[in-house]
């Protein structure tokens, strides 16, 4: 294992147990800031962390407006000091209402959200009104992924003249998220951006033109953000999310985010020896991200040949011809493919400084529900 990831000391962390190198994550903030060209074009998602700690990290080096998808998202990063906070998820229900309690508990933060339909719009616009505030709205424009989301044209322009002309809503310009541009090839990736760049910004110039502000353009997600970074369109934010922590399968799939380095693993144990080519592990299924397919959810840098042939809630087993090298309470490190609902499912992650366990950071917003 890279000599970057020493514990001189595992004992007292509970595996499986996630844990933050707390100079790795502040290389990889260093890393977005210098990838972005100025910390004031950054959005940054916090869906990845979900913790105090690596947002006020982020608010020191100049980072000072943020991206979450939760309500309880939203909330973390203003008790961490956040003054301009955009929830990318279009409100419906109970939300909308959680919407006015937010503004009303965090009267000082900037709060955005976004909005694709006509009804919930309305719905928004008449809860704020009757609590005698307001709120920014972004269209949320669809660039061919196909989730949430408007495709540039007349209805989204309709929506948008909507939102400028309703009451108790403000509106703050587009959200862009291109997920599906997970292309490894720069060039392919960069294409498949561009493409839809230019009629977005088309469509923005085209509403400018009609009188109604677009005051600004929240672009992408870490695939994307190498691409985005490199433009100059003065409105743009930029949202990268995952390079804070960074994990294996970002790393193998796109070369550009190469500044990037895992920064958040999850420490396991040897918990049987079940056959003579076998090594079972505590890393389940409940203790890291299965969305990935089975046989690939994480890497095991100290077991090179490893082959994931079982994952459980509870057990990872592995074939190795590596097996006796390994006994019951051995301690190994666990990159995660994915990291993002890996850390959601950990209460807090131990922070490791120059080999040294410091504390504990609490993933504060892994719930669904804090206080609003």
């Amino acid at each position: 294992m890279d000599a970057v990831y020493r514990i001189d000391d595992p004992s007292q962390i509970i595996s499986p147990g996630l844990v933050v190198f707390r100079d790795l994550v502040a290389a990889n903030i260093d890393a977005m800031i210098e990838m972005a060209g100025d910390a004031g074009r950054l959005r940054p998602h916090c869906k990845t962390h979900k913790m105090h700690e690596v947002t006020r990290m982020q608010l020191k080096r100049g980072i000072k407006k943020h991206k979450a998808a939760t309500f309880a998202e939203a909330e973390m990063l203003a008790e961490a000091g956040v003054k301009d906070v955009f929830l990318a998820y279009n409100l419906v229900g109970p939300n909308i209402q959680r919407a006015v309690r937010y503004r009303q508990a965090f009267p000082d933060v900037t709060f955005s959200v976004t909005a694709d339909d006509v009804p919930s719009l309305k719905q928004l616009s008449e809860a704020m009104q009757s609590a005698g505030g307001e709120i920014e709205v972004l269209l949320d424009v669809d660039p061919g992924r196909h989730r949430t989301g408007l495709e540039v044209g007349d209805a989204a322009r309709d929506l948008y003249r909507m939102i400028a002309d309703l009451p108790g809503v403000v509106p703050g310009g587009f959200h862009i998220y291109d997920g599906h541009l997970g292309i490894s090839d720069v060039e392919e990736r960069r294409a498949g951006v561009l493409q839809e760049w230019e009629r977005t910004l088309s469509f923005r110039d085209r509403l400018v033109s009609e009188g109604l502000p677009v005051p600004r353009l929240v672009c992408g997600g870490t695939p994307t953000f190498p691409v985005y970074a490199g433009l100059t369109e003065p409105t743009m934010e930029l949202s990268p999310g995952t390079c804070v922590f960074h994990d294996c399968g970002y790393g193998e799939k796109f070369p550009d985010l190469s500044p990037f380095r895992p920064a958040a693993l999850v420490l396991t144990r040897v918990i049987s020896r079940p056959t003579a080519n076998r090594v079972t592990f505590d890393v389940g299924t409940k203790g890291v991200a299965s969305d990935p397919p089975m046989g690939s959810r994480v890497l095991l840098p100290d077991i090179p040949d490893a082959e994931q042939v079982l994952q459980n809630e509870e057990h990872l087993v592995v074939e190795t011809a590596q097996a006796a090298r390994w006994s019951p309470g051995d301690v190994t490190l666990a990159i995660p493919r994915h990291i993002c609902p890996t850390s959601a499912l950990h209460k807090h992650a131990w922070v490791v400084a120059d080999g040294a366990v410091i504390g504990t950071w609490d993933v504060a917003s892994r719930d669904r529900w804090l206080t609003i």
